[in-house]
């Protein structure tokens, strides 16, 4: 399962629920990318998600 390398965001659990209030267990994903990011002057391929592009905790290659 996609898991961001840098805050550890992963997928969200919960329970759907319709109008008619039936329930089902659903499963939210966060927004991971593939990215190269810079770490430590070398360029590797991490999974980030765009909370932390956005917020500038990595500097993308």
């Amino acid at each position: 399962m996609a898991k961001c390398e840098i805050c550890d965001k992963g997928a969200h659990f919960g329970i759907r629920v319709s109008h008619s209030h039936r329930r089902s267990n659903h499963m939210w994903k966060s927004n991971i990318k593939s990215v190269r990011v810079k770490v430590n002057g070398a360029t590797r391929k991490m999974n980030v998600c765009t909370a932390c592009l956005r917020s500038g905790k990595v500097e993308r290659a």
